[in-house]
């Protein structure tokens, strides 16, 4: 078996060297320290791809592109287009506006979108994709991390830094490529992957979709386009699959947590929020998985890994035995720090799903006096549309404390609709604890002036609200 896979993965880099499609080829990122397109400008240069890009700030990312070989300019201004240029890419992020893309239509150069990138990338592998409102980059980690350890030389890319794969991607010389499939604009639909799980269809991104039945509509086609030799793995317990699944040419399995689904469980005990069960396969025993982290929803996660992996090749009980040792993502209840008896949490839900069940989660793994949670809420429109959702999400915390609204993507007359007050308004109609502080040095004024040995402060959003964890963590270091 190793020396058969051996085999396929020295044939795969003979093949790249001989043809590869990326091999010379000049791509131009705009937005290249965003998370998703330093990933795919990571995987570029492993291809072997003159890679050069754009973004308005220095950062630790943008350094280490620039150190294995990208050539990076701070700022955006048509005369960062290389004279040479072959392909332009953009990010989600990258307005109609922005002045390189508009130079770069001027030019009659080709440009794309990310997703469309990472769909030529993932052609040339089997592809495998992990879709859902929330819960992507932990499933896709999940995945090309044991696919990593089990020695398959997986490609991958990954919505966030996983440390134990030494970054948000990589590229490799196995068959596969993992990436997340975002439904953001609609960009999955752009991807071509034979393994394909979806986690959960929920309201999100009410930007760019008009509405709930707009997002299933989404999902359903991006689930037609799975091959009829592919496979199909869905949320059982999600109401919405029974739609999404309608044009499905792939086979369909279902993963929950109990015995009915494809991929069920049974026997399941908690420690601490973090459950063991046993793993069913069309109600037969699979194996026995201990999930390494706490949490429901990431028990649901590791279900769907399970599945994805085990059509990937790989048994039962390599599977229990390399996801248990899986040590999560880059801020998904990461631990900052603990001084003085104080517990220092920063996590990037944005989502009121995802913001209940990561706080459940906080609560029983750490189980603290008194939890406190510091809420960037990330764009003006999804605060607007599911702002009742959000009020009822943070019930497991002992108070929210909420800064000003992060502003990106929305246009400037969205502000005028909703601001961090009206969220906490609607947080303490629901009997909670909020607060409103503008900024971040009055938000730390108020937790330093508060917090006690015990307690548990957890930073949540999509934004920068990490640097206020990072200013707790010294406070509580200078304490202790």
């Amino acid at each position: 078996m190793a020396r058969g896979m051996d085999t396929e993965r020295e044939n795969l880099t003979a093949a790249r060297n001989q043809s590869d499609a990326f091999t010379g080829r000049r791509i131009h990122l705009i937005g290249i320290g965003g998370c998703g397109m330093r990933a795919l400008a990571e995987m570029l240069l492993g291809r072997g791809a003159i890679v050069t890009g754009s973004d308005q700030s220095d950062s630790g990312p943008v350094r280490r592109l620039i150190e294995a070989g990208a050539e990076i300019t701070l700022g955006q201004k048509p005369e960062n287009l290389p004279q040479k240029l072959d392909t332009v890419v953009y990010s989600a992020a990258i307005g109609d506006q922005n002045p390189e893309l508009l130079a770069a239509r001027q030019r009659g150069c080709a440009v794309i979108k990310y997703s469309q990138m990472l769909g030529e990338l993932m052609a040339q592998r089997v592809g495998i994709a992990i879709a859902g409102t929330h819960g992507k980059s932990t499933t896709t980690a999940m995945v090309a991390y044991v696919l990593s350890a089990a020695g398959a030389d997986p490609s991958f890319v990954v919505g966030a830094t996983v440390p134990q794969l030494g970054g948000p991607s990589g590229s490799g010389d196995g068959k596969h490529f993992i990436a997340e499939a975002c439904e953001y604009d609609r960009s999955f639909l752009n991807l071509r992957a034979k393994l394909v799980t979806i986690l959960n269809v929920e309201e999100d991104h009410l930007d760019c979709y008009q509405d709930l039945d707009a997002i299933i509509e989404a999902f359903r086609a991006f689930g037609s386009l799975v091959p009829p030799d592919g496979l199909l793995v869905v949320n059982g317990e999600d109401r919405n699959m029974s739609v999404v699944t309608r044009a499905a040419a792939a086979q369909v399995e279902t993963f929950g947590l109990d015995s009915t689904y494809t991929w069920g469980a049974t026997n399941i005990s908690t420690d601490r929020g973090r459950i063991t069960m046993d793993v069913l396969y069309d109600q037969q025993p699979f194996c026995r998985l201990a999930v390494p982290l706490a949490g429901r929803h990431n028990a649901c996660n590791a279900l769907a890994a399970t599945a994805l992996l085990y059509h990937s090749g790989l048994a039962g009980d390599k599977i229990a035995d390399l996801l248990s040792t899986f040590a999560g993502t880059h801020r998904r209840m990461t631990l900052k720090g603990i001084g003085g008896g104080i517990t220092i949490v920063d996590d990037y839900a944005h989502h009121p799903t995802e913001i209940q069940a990561t706080l459940r989660a906080i609560r029983d793994y750490y189980q603290p006096n008194r939890l406190f949670c510091v809420f960037q809420p990330h764009q003006h429109s999804r605060t607007r549309f599911l702002l009742n959702d959000f009020a009822r999400s943070f019930a497991a915390a002992t108070e929210v404390i909420v800064p000003d609204i992060y502003f990106v993507r929305d246009s400037e007359l969205e502000k005028d609709y909703i601001c961090s007050e009206d969220l906490v308004a609607q947080v303490r109609l629901n009997g909670g604890a909020g607060f409103y502080r503008k900024s971040f040095d009055k938000i730390y004024q108020h937790l330093t002036g508060t917090l006690r040995s015990g307690d548990l402060v957890v930073t949540m959003g999509a934004g920068n609200i990490w640097e206020l964890a990072d200013e707790i963590v010294r406070w509580v270091g200078r304490d202790s």
